[in-house]
C-alpha cells in the first residue's frame, strides 16, 4: 500500500524533474523551431499574416508579421527562403521574440540571417533587456540577397527574452526584412592575453555561430565600446558598415578554422587597444591573404599600431593564399590601438562585395633597435 509519505516524495521527484527540464539552459546552435519550419494553422492566418501572437511554435509575435513560404513572389519579385521551406517578415511595427533560459552573467552571441525586402534603409532592433543594438541591413553582401548577422549579450538574468524588431513604418504595412535562422553560441571572452601575445582572441577562434550549411559567413556589425562583442576581444568600428566572419569550410584561412574578411572598404576597422609601455619597442604581426571566394586583385590593408601606419598587400587571384606581414614600432602611450582595414573597396564578378582576409594577429615586445619597421 502506498503511504502518503511516499506519494509526496514521488510527486516532489516528479515536480523537480519537470521544473529542471523548462528551465534547461539553452544549447549552442538552431533555437528551438529557429528555422521557423514548424508553422502556423491555417486558421492562424489571413493570407500570409500570422494573426495570432502564439502562432508560430515556440515564438510570441506583435505588429504584422508575415509567414512566407519559399518562392513567394510580391509584385513579380520571388521572396527566396535561404535554406528550408519557411521564413518569416516583419513588417511595420513587427517583433518576433522567444524566451531563453541562460547562464547568469554569461555572454552569448546571437547569429541571424536576413534580407531586405522593400525599402532602401531597412534596420532590425535586436535586444535582450537591457541591452539593445540596431543593425543596418541596407547593404547586401551576397548575390542570393540574404546575410547572416551577429550581436551579442551579457545575461543579466537566468531567463530573458530574445527580440527582434522591425522599427520601419512604411506605406505598405507588409514590407520589412526577411528574417530565417536564429542561432545562439555561449562565448567565452578571452579577459586575459596568452603567453607570447598581447591581444586577445588574436587568431579569431572564438566568435559567432556560423551556419555549416551557409556558404556566406556572419556578418560583426558595428558597435560602440560599452557593447558587447560577438568577436571578442575586438571592436568594429563604422557608421553602418561591418566585417565579416568566415570560416575554413567555406573560406581559405590562413591558420585555424576561422578569420576576418575586410568587406567594407575604408569604411570599416576592425580595433584592439592593448596595454602598452611608453617608449618601448613592440612586434605586431599578422597574415593577409584572400579567402579563395573569387575575390581578386591586389588586396591591401592599411595597419596602425599606435602612431605608426602600414599598408600591407596581397595578390590575390581569388583561390586562396596568404603571406605573414609584420610591423615593428615604439610606443608612444600606454595603450595602443590596433586598427586594420581594407585600403580598397573590392567587388567579385558576381557584384558582391569582397576583400582581404586577415588571421593570426599578435603584438609582443621586441629589442628597441627593431622598431618602425615593416617586414613582408
Amino acid at each position: 500500500m502506498t503511504t502518503g509519505r511516499s506519494r509526496c516524495v514521488a510527486l516532489f521527484v516528479l515536480v523537480a524533474v519537470a521544473a529542471q527540464a523548462a528551465s534547461a539552459v539553452v544549447s549552442d546552435g538552431l533555437l528551438p523551431n529557429g528555422d521557423f519550419e514548424q508553422g502556423p494553422d491555417e486558421s492562424q492566418m489571413k493570407d500570409t499574416r500570422v494573426m495570432s501572437p502564439n502562432a508560430i511554435p515556440q515564438w510570441e509575435i506583435s505588429g504584422f508579421v508575415e509567414y512566407i513560404g519559399s518562392g513567394h513572389t510580391q509584385d513579380d519579385m520571388i521572396l527566396p527562403v535561404p535554406e528550408g521551406a519557411r521564413a518569416v517578415r516583419l513588417g511595420n511595427d513587427a517583433t518576433i521574440r522567444q524566451e531563453l533560459c541562460v547562464i547568469r552573467q554569461a555572454y552569448y552571441s546571437i547569429t541571424f540571417t536576413a534580407a531586405r525586402s522593400c525599402a532602401q534603409a531597412e534596420a532590425l532592433n535586436v535586444s535582450v533587456t537591457p541591452d539593445f543594438g540596431v543593425l543596418p541591413i541596407q547593404t547586401v553582401y551576397t548575390s542570393s540577397g540574404w546575410d547572416s548577422y551577429s550581436w551579442a549579450f551579457k545575461a543579466k538574468h537566468s531567463t530573458v527574452w530574445l527580440s527582434i524588431h522591425n522599427p520601419g513604418h512604411e506605406e505598405n504595412p507588409a514590407c520589412g526584412p526577411l528574417v530565417d535562422f536564429i542561432a545562439i553560441k555561449a562565448l567565452h571572452p578571452p579577459h586575459h592575453v596568452q603567453a607570447g601575445n598581447m591581444l586577445r582572441n588574436g587568431d579569431f577562434e572564438e566568435g559567432p555561430h556560423i551556419f555549416p550549411d551557409v556558404p556566406w559567413g556572419v556578418l560583426v556589425p558595428p558597435m560602440s565600446e560599452d557593447l558587447y562583442s560577438p568577436l571578442p576581444g575586438w571592436m568594429v568600428l563604422s557608421d553602418t558598415k561591418v566585417v565579416k566572419y568566415v570560416d575554413a569550410a567555406h573560406h581559405a584561412v590562413p591558420r585555424g578554422a576561422r578569420a576576418v574578411e575586410l568587406v567594407a572598404g575604408m569604411e570599416c576597422a576592425l580595433v584592439q587597444e592593448a596595454r602598452t609601455v611608453p617608449g618601448r619597442a613592440y612586434r605586431l604581426s599578422f597574415s593577409v591573404g584572400d579567402g579563395a571566394n573569387g575575390c581578386e586583385g591586389t588586396l591591401g590593408v592599411d595597419v596602425y599600431a599606435g602612431q605608426t601606419r602600414a599598408t600591407a598587400s596581397y595578390e590575390s587571384r581569388g583561390t586562396g593564399g596568404h603571406r605573414r606581414v609584420e610591423l615593428d614600432f615604439e610606443a608612444a602611450e600606454g595603450l595602443t590601438r590596433v586598427v586594420f582595414h581594407s585600403s580598397n573597396y573590392h567587388m567579385k564578378p558576381d557584384g558582391t562585395l569582397c576583400g582581404p582576409v586577415v588571421d593570426d594577429v599578435s603584438l609582443v615586445p621586441v629589442h628597441r633597435h627593431a622598431a618602425r619597421r615593416l617586414r613582408m
